[in-house]
């Protein structure tokens, strides 16, 4: 065998898919050199035989250990032949408390367990734990109580809601606002951006796709008047000289991030220093949030006193260049630096409270206003390797591996995120330990959670560092394990789990959502067939959300009027033959959009139809449509031209920036929006609609 046959078989053993699809359908093959570079990240060298050969025998120990979890469905014999003997005998402990003994069948096979939850089986000196899961996630169908729901909601950018007194960025109090609002027109749910935490030393990173921690919140979306009090809040303005700072920021139509953060943190500050004064009612509850925030919680705060100590001191952004003493959280070194910066970890412990809480107010308000979702929580797919998940759980991320995109039909040189991936081996040696924490962070306070890329449940297009978007390789992971684990955490927390499957989807992927109640989703503007035809709404599948766009595509407006092509022109990210054939493209899918409305009840072909007008259409059609949800972007519920992001752009277009024109409680209250509401209404009210 040479060695670059024994390099593919590493590679394989490894997770590593050496041959591959493309989204065109055409097969790829990774190049050894892309294969050896991935392989040194996931600490396999493969650069000679006998590192091949090692590294193989590494990968045979690793896989012949007694994880410490292990997963199954309710009612599956688990197969332990592989690490006893049949006929051994055993403990297993429920997640209640309850106790069983028994023994191993004659394949060394555990009888099964009905109930979910995580239980501790103990089999002479070893213990481990069992992850039970139910079959399928929490439906629409048990949240909304119908059998077969047509319910529907509204998709928001929560930075991008106005408040008066918001300082700028949209933030917990405004969305509480827009979901009494949006509740009383009999809406499900709230979709939101990510509110992952980003890093308070570094206001000019502010994209929420690319996080800190996506176990913890961003506190400049905290709205501590609603938990303090707005008179503390006022007096803290006046007294830290912000009043003027603040309402200048409020005026503007793009958030102003540097000088936003600027002034909401020392406003925080502020309010942290008031409130260690003592005599608050609220000091309990702080301090029961912050124990039961657990070592989770005090890692990140003292990540974010350390990184702003090495911001202001060094000029160090990524804790990988810190002194070594400082890479592991539970040194010596970490807790004396905890000891010195006391009052600056308390403070950031303290910022996460007003966030959480303010969270949990908007949560509460949902579901006592009888929508039977509430918030739908973003879940981006990875966090920055230099990040405070990445410096917490090092044993279960790959922080040097940067999650992409292979090059499709929408981007010619592939994609890369700059964010870091979770490790299979990783992930497997500690329990899942990193990958559960983060599914309860983002469903303690949400009826909902929408997974970005969710097919890296099975695979992520990984890139080594310095190498180019294309040459990177897809990293296989434990999809019946993290599926059965999402499951569980569903279940646990009566949530329903939407999955974000557009790109490049493995075959058989999206049977494999549906079968396990992940909602998959379909978008308008993408759902046409070879040869440009748009679905009719029947043709529509009844196991995933419908929605008009997302936030990285145009809205409906601006689609219509080929604002996105209008941008790349300007930015220069395309030449005129490329724009051109572009135009041409749009005008084709025009007609073809067109054609499908009137199809199905809409404006006829001859009928004038402005942008107004087909965007009502649109509102319609998607309602007329099986999905068991709709989710009505706030941007074409109101008729906007502009996108929140436009991809392959960083400074030129203003992405993550844009507000909403009016304040959050006063959004659906004109004419467009409040018609297109009822159109959406209309075309949902069957039995188990909201209407």
């Amino acid at each position: 065998m040479s060695n670059d046959e024994r390099l593919r078989t590493l590679a394989a053993a490894a997770g590593i898919a050496v041959d591959w699809i493309d989204a065109e359908g055409r097969p790829r093959k990774v190049t050894p050199e892309v294969l050896r570079r991935v392989l040194a990240e996931l600490e396999l060298p493969a650069d000679s035989g006998g590192q091949i050969a090692d590294s193989l025998e590494q990968l045979r120990r690793m896989s012949g250990e007694l994880p410490p979890l292990l997963t199954l469905e309710r009612g599956q014999y688990l197969d332990l032949s592989g690490h006893f003997e049949p006929g051994s005998t055993f403990e297993l402990t429920l997640e209640d408390g309850r106790r069983h003994s028994g023994r191993l069948d004659e394949q060394a096979r555990l009888p099964p367990i009905e109930q979910p939850g995580y239980h501790r089986l103990a089999i002479g000196a070893q213990s481990l734990t069992l992850a039970v899961a139910p079959p399928r996630c929490t439906g629409l169908d048990a949240l909304s109580g119908h059998p077969s729901p047509r319910l529907w909601g509204l998709a928001v950018q929560l930075y991008s809601l106005r408040r008066q007194g918001d300082g700028g960025i949209g933030d917990t109090q405004a969305l509480e606002n827009l979901v009494h609002r949006a509740a009383r027109e009999g809406a499900a749910g709230i979709a939101i951006s990510p509110l992952h935490a980003m890093f308070s030393a570094d206001t000019q990173r502010f994209s929420p796709y690319s996080p800190s921690s996506r176990l913890f919140y961003n506190v400049l979306h905290s709205a501590p008047g609603s938990i303090l009090g707005e008179r503390e809040v006022r007096t803290a303005l006046e007294a830290g000289g912000l009043a003027d700072e603040w309402q200048r920021l409020e005026r503007l139509e793009l958030i102003d991030w540097p000088a936003a953060a600027d002034a909401k943190l020392r406003l925080l500050r502020l309010l942290h220093a008031e409130f260690r004064q003592g005599g608050n009612p609220l000091e309990q509850d702080f301090a029961s949030f912050r124990r039961n925030g657990g070592e989770a919680l005090d890692n990140h705060c003292r990540f974010e006193a350390l990184h702003a100590y090495h911001v202001r001191h060094h000029g160090l952004y990524d804790w990988r260049c810190w002194d070594p003493a400082l890479r592991c959280p539970g040194s010596a070194a970490v807790a004396g630096f905890a000891r010195e910066y006391e009052d600056e970890i308390t403070f950031h412990a303290f910022a996460q409270w007003l966030i959480v809480r303010g969270l949990e107010r908007t949560q509460q308000a949902a579901r006592s206003a009888g929508m039977p979702i509430g918030l739908i929580a973003d879940l981006a797919v990875g966090a920055d390797g230099g990040g405070s998940q990445a410096w917490s759980r090092q044993a279960e991320l790959l922080p040097s591996l940067t999650v992409g995109a292979p090059p499709d039909i929408l981007n010619r040189s592939g994609q890369s995120w700059g964010v870091s991936a979770f490790s299979p081996w990783g992930l497997r040696q500690h329990g899942f330990h990193a990958f559960i924490e983060m599914l309860r962070a983002n469903l303690a306070h949400a009826g909902g959670i929408r997974i970005d890329h969710v097919m890296g449940l099975r695979r992520l297009w990984l890139i080594p560092p310095g190498a180019e978007q294309r040459d990177g390789a897809y990293l296989h992971y434990p999809q019946e394990d993290l599926m059965r684990l999402l499951a569980l955490e569903s279940w646990r927390h009566g949530a329903a789990i939407l999955g974000e499957d557009l790109g490049t989807v493995p075959e058989g992927f999206r049977p494999l959502l549906a079968e396990r109640g992940i909602l998959g989703m379909r978008v308008l503007l993408f759902e046409q067939d070879d040869d440009g035809r748009f679905a009719r709404p029947r043709q529509w599948p009844g196991d995933a959300l419908a929605t008009s766009t997302t936030h990285d595509l145009p809205t409906l407006a601006g689609w219509w009027r080929e604002r996105d092509i209008d941008w790349r022109e300007r930015l220069r990210l395309t030449d005129a033959e490329a724009s051109e054939a572009a135009r041409r493209t749009r005008r084709r899918e025009r007609l073809a959009l067109r054609e499908a409305l009137a199809d199905s009840g809409g404006p006829a072909l001859d009928e004038p139809l402005d942008s107004d007008g087909l965007i009502d259409a649109c509102v319609r059609f998607l309602g007329a449509t099986p999905a068991p949800l709709v989710l009505l972007p706030m941007e074409d519920a109101l008729g906007l031209d502009e996108q929140a992001n436009l991809p392959g752009t960083i400074d030129g277009h203003p992405n993550w920036r844009r507000r909403l024109p009016v304040e959050s409680d006063g959004l659906l209250d004109d004419a467009a929006p409040a018609r297109r509401l009822c159109l959406l209404k209309e075309a949902r009210g069957t039995p188990g609609g909201r209407s």
